[in-house]
């Protein structure tokens, strides 16, 4: 464990970030679409979608603001428009605005194939001037990658995230459970759990991505990060021994009684209250989270300092690394291609970018995507041992939905939510899987 005094924020080279595949806007102001920001006495208003609400994510809706605010102030003829919405309705809108191309100025986009429709379809502008400028040299190696497609980056990222699972340390103390080191000591946790009347695993599989993470790191474990990827970018086959026995050990888990009562009629938000309230032991979810169990002063304190966590144990015989994360670059910042004030879009995208890193770390307990020297930061324990973590990870595959194709995406969503509402068996699963990933869509 090393002190938090000394704890510096530069993700090493040793980490292997595994991704597949590294109408005009109505605005009211005026600027330049393509060349130089507009005169000091040009208003301008800079339209900017993003999905940290106020109160699910308060660190991040706090340090926005702070941005917003200090940028208006150094540029008066400025003013951003803001429109929060939260995870699952920015990705509803996100489609819709598309569809009419009324994208916001700047807006939130995830990497890869979720990025892949907007950039075919025109929608998003490169931003790789932008690291030229001042954000050159300044992000993690492996971020600004997963935001490239074709030689061009489409989105600067703000976050690196890997999931572990979050554990309530009152429960397990009060059942004297100790933290699973491998998969059958996770099983046993859970039928412990259970049998005291204790949900043991908080999971909102309503919006279907949550449910993945379960599947991919079953999948990791007991088939390997190399046959996971490879079944995920086409080059191989979800029906591989280790991936079937993945999705049939999901349903497995449902049998056990895993999972809160009604899981996938449950969105995320909702089986995280489950989690914050104490009556679910566990929760899986990305370090996004992270505010909520150390500097969100509206979560009782008390809570928050019986958080810990744990990696994914192993599976006796698997193939898979105990250091192996699902995680990757977090969401990013777009600016539309097809924005009235484009150039004064990116300004505020560069000012952002650079503003948020130390900001989100010191004022949210995020893990920021650019470098930052954390050496003379306060910061809280759980925060330093999982960034000590996502250091030594040996691999670190990016989530399934977000590598694949818009449709391929869909298809695994739809199935990981039929597999785990028990509506599909592994088989089928598995060959819906290739079927679409097969298509190219």
């Amino acid at each position: 464990m090393f002190n938090k005094k000394r704890a510096m924020l530069l993700l090493s080279v040793c980490l292997v970030l595994v991704v597949s595949g590294c109408g005009a806007n109505s605005n009211e102001g005026t600027g330049g679409t393509n060349g130089e920001p507009a005169e000091n006495g040009d208003k301008v208003t800079i339209n900017f979608m993003h999905l940290w609400p106020e109160g699910v994510s308060a660190g991040q809706n706090k340090i926005v603001n702070q941005i917003i605010t200090e940028y208006q102030d150094e540029h008066p003829n400025v003013a951003i428009k803001q429109e929060v919405l939260d995870n699952e309705q920015y990705k509803n809108k996100l489609k819709v605005l598309s569809a009419s191309n009324k994208l916001p100025d700047v807006g939130v986009t995830w990497a890869a194939g979720f990025l892949q429709p907007y950039v075919e379809g025109q929608l998003f502008t490169p931003v790789d001037d932008l690291l030229s400028g001042e954000l050159k040299d300044k992000f993690v190696a492996g971020t600004t990658e997963a935001y490239a497609i074709d030689g061009k980056t489409y989105a600067l990222p703000l976050e690196f995230n890997i999931a572990p699972i979050y554990y309530n340390k009152s429960i397990f103390e009060k059942y004297k459970l100790e933290i699973p080191q491998t998969y059958e000591q996770l099983k046993a946790v859970v039928k412990t759990l259970s049998d005291n009347g204790v949900a043991p695993i908080a999971l909102g599989n309503k919006d279907r991505w949550t449910g993945s993470l379960w599947y991919m790191y079953l999948a990791d474990r007991m088939a390997g990060q190399p046959a996971l990827s490879s079944a995920i970018s086409g080059a191989g086959s979800f029906k591989e021994e280790g991936l079937l026995k993945a999705a049939a050990e999901v349903q497995s888990l449902v049998d056990s009684q895993a999972f809160v009562k009604g899981f996938n009629g449950l969105s995320n938000e909702e089986a995280k209250s489950e989690f914050l309230n104490g009556k679910a032991a566990m929760y899986m979810m990305g370090t996004w989270e992270l505010p909520n169990f150390t500097t969100n002063e509206d979560i009782p304190q008390d809570f928050r300092d019986s958080v810990g966590f744990f990696k994914f144990p192993t599976v006796e015989g698997g193939k898979g690394d105990i250091n192996s994360w699902v995680g990757g670059p977090g969401v990013g910042l777009f600016v539309g291609e097809n924005s009235k004030v484009k150039a004064e879009s990116k300004a505020f995208v560069e000012y952002f970018v650079t503003k948020w890193g130390e900001q989100s770390v010191t004022g949210a307990g995020v893990i920021p995507a650019t470098k930052v020297d954390a050496s003379n930061m306060d910061l809280p324990q759980l925060y330093i041992d999982l960034f000590n973590e996502m250091n030594q990870a040996s691999s670190i595959t990016l989530f399934a939905d977000v590598q694949m194709q818009a449709n391929a995406a869909e298809t695994h969503l739809n199935m990981i939510q039929a597999l785990f509402g028990k509506a599909t068996t592994p088989e089928k699963f598995s060959e819906e899987h290739d079927t679409a990933i097969a298509s190219g869509k």
